[in-house]
């Protein structure tokens, strides 16, 4: 029985050679920069977080309340590395772990109060360090470049922003 699904394709392949690509180089530096605005937000909330961790807790957003055997199947991880992931937001109280009703086996985790704020109020940063940082640039709104960041963010699976802010509206989650 397999307990985790291993992902089709590498998107980390070290053997693939290096094609002078400017759209993948410059979506890679994006890629670099957003996720330094994200490790900054975090920082300036004061919180001794990874991205790992947090990453789980904005998947219970758009996901939760999610059993850990599916949540390890949707970051590409053993549910041992959850468990133990999720163990540490457990003790910060970030995250709400429950036992099935019908399979005592099985864990569902959720976000608590305080996981709730700290995602809404990272993201509330995030967006507004975007923001500043399209305002700098310059960049007027193009369909067309909307359209293909749109069209990435699909092909890797992701909620695009609409539906990730819908599911703070669906869930009803464990408070703590």
């Amino acid at each position: 029985m397999r307990l985790y699904v291993e992902p089709t394709g590498s998107s980390t392949a070290v053997d693939e050679p290096q094609v002078d690509d400017p759209l993948v180089d410059a979506l890679a530096a994006l890629c670099r920069s957003l996720v330094d605005v994200t490790v900054h937000t975090l920082d300036a909330r004061d919180v001794d977080l990874t991205v790992s961790q947090y990453r789980i807790l904005a998947l219970l957003v758009s996901q939760g309340p999610v059993r850990v055997v599916d949540l390890a199947t949707t970051l590409h991880v053993h549910p041992s590395t959850v468990t133990r992931a999720c163990d540490r937001l457990v003790r910060r109280e970030l995250v709400a772990r429950r036992t099935g009703e019908s399979d005592r086996r099985v864990s569902w985790l959720s976000l608590t109060v305080a996981g709730r704020e700290l995602v809404s109020e990272v993201d509330r940063r995030r967006s507004a360090e975007i923001r500043r940082l399209v305002a700098v640039t310059g960049l007027a709104p193009d369909a067309e470049l909307v359209g293909a960041l749109e069209a990435l963010v699909t092909a890797a699976g992701e909620p695009d922003e609409r539906q990730w802010r819908q599911g703070w509206e669906r869930r009803v989650d464990v408070a703590s």
